[in-house]
Formats: C-alpha cells, structure tokens, sequence
C-alpha cells in the first residue's frame, strides 16, 4: 500500500476529483487522528499532510506509526518553476528533494538532501503519457518560504540546481528516513515562482493536480503492467477482459455510485 500526502486540502480534494473521474472508486476512512481517502484499485491511501516542512513531517509521521504498513510514501502538490524548461501544467518528480532553507552559518556543510527511492522514480520514469504535459526528473527545492521574485528564483536555481520548488517535501523526507520508508516527492507547476505566482498559482492548481494524478494513475493501475499503458494493435477486434472489467466499473460508477 502507497500513502499520497498532499500539503493543503484543496491540493488533496483536486487529486482526488481528477482519480473519481478516471473511474477510481474513492472510500473514506480513518487513520488515528487523521481522514483519509483509500483508492483500492491503485492500492493508495491519501491524506492531507498540513502545509510546511514541521507540520507535514508531523503528519506524515503519525500515518507511518499508525498506519500502513507503506511499501513508498508520496508528497503530491504543487510547485513554482526555477528552470526555463520548466513550464506550468508539466510535473517534476524529485530524485533529490534539497532543503534550501536550511541556512547554516557555522561551516560550509551542503544542503541536506534526500534521494527519492530509486524504484519509485524508475516506475514513473516507463510511463508513456497521453497528456499534452512533460514529465522532468531532477532535484527539487524545499523550504518554507515562497518565491516569487526573478532574482531569489534565479539564485535559488544556481544554487541547487532545482527544477522546481515547494515547501513540505524536506519534511516528508525527514519523517520517512527517521522510519525507514521509501519516499518520492513529485509535483504539479503551477506558477514560475515570479510576481505572478500568487495569481497563476491559484489559476492553474486544477491543471497541475490533474496532471499530477493523471501521471501517478497511469504508474499505479494495476490494468498497466509496469505502469505502461498498453495500447491494442489496430488488427485487435477483442478487448482484454481486464479492460473490459475496467470499462463496466467506470460505467456503474458515473451512472451509479458519484458517491463512493
């Protein structure tokens, strides 16, 4: 079982509105002091993780003594480009998720760093999207701190190297390497982290939690072998009976159960 945080509610109620509407069936439940959404089909349980470093550490250290057992821990949510090929909608999945903001002044130690576990990204890596959206792999920038200025931003990529920034990953990472479980931070752009970012950020949140799920469900389906879809050669009259399956559950679920 996989565990998605997602930093504020909004950013967990547009994931899962875009999963519902690829047909996943959604059932609510509880996890110690916390609601949580289970998606069966995908083997994923979603919870809000609170917004910053400190509070999504929190949270996503009480699903892991409470829950689970989780065989990878996600932070889903969205991000403001640093990099120019970077662009709003695409998603980043973090092989390192960097802590910008740990500003130590005594020495020259490096950033703190966590690696995203290495299966997780490979998996993301052989999904062939559909989606007019790129998928980049690279470091990502974590820190309580927004950036929506040209001059921090570009500094702030200098520096690390990152293609995006968001604020709550360091936290998870820290949370999961204390417990021992696999972590991969991926998110949504919403924003180029400039002066426009409070205004693109709200405009684009739907796009890039949409993309975001769309990219992480075509991982997971269990209908995809290795996360790759599978189309049928053009000679193929017959449809797969797992297909077919999936075909009649996405029908009874928008006919019947909108309320699962």
């Amino acid at each position: 079982m996989k565990l998605i945080l997602t930093p504020m509610q909004e950013e967990l109620d547009l994931f899962l509105r875009s999963c519902t509407r690829l047909g996943y069936c959604a059932e609510q439940d509880v996890v110690g002091q916390l609601p949580v959404t289970r998606l069966p089909e995908l083997g994923v349980t979603l919870a809000r993780g609170g917004v910053g470093k400190a509070q999504f550490a929190v949270h996503t250290q009480h699903m892991v003594d409470v829950g689970g057992p989780w065989d990878l821990a996600i932070c889903a949510g969205a991000a403001g480009g640093l990099s120019d090929a970077v662009a709003i909608g695409d998603v980043v999945v973090a092989t390192t998720t960097l802590e910008h903001d740990y500003d130590n002044k005594f020495n020259l130690r490096p950033l703190p760093r966590f690696d995203g576990a290495q299966s997780a990204i490979a998996g993301l890596r052989r999904v062939s999207s559909p989606h007019p959206f790129k998928v980049h792999f690279g470091p990502l920038a974590s820190g309580d701190e927004d950036i929506v200025d040209p001059e921090r931003r570009q500094m702030l990529h200098q520096s690390t190297g990152a293609l995006a920034v968001a604020w709550e990953g360091a936290g998870g990472a820290r949370a999961c390497a204390f417990s021992q479980v696999p972590f991969v931070e991926v998110r949504g752009v919403t924003d180029s982290a400039n002066r426009r970012a409070p205004a693109d950020f709200e405009t684009n949140l739907a796009l890039a939690m949409h993309n975001l799920a769309a990219l992480i469900a075509a991982w997971l389906d269990p209908g995809q072998p290795d996360g790759e879809p599978q189309p049928l050669p053009p000679s193929a009259r017959a449809v797969p009976l797992r297909r077919l399956a999936r075909q009649i559950a996405r029908f009874l679920y928008r006919s019947i159960c909108q309320g699962c």
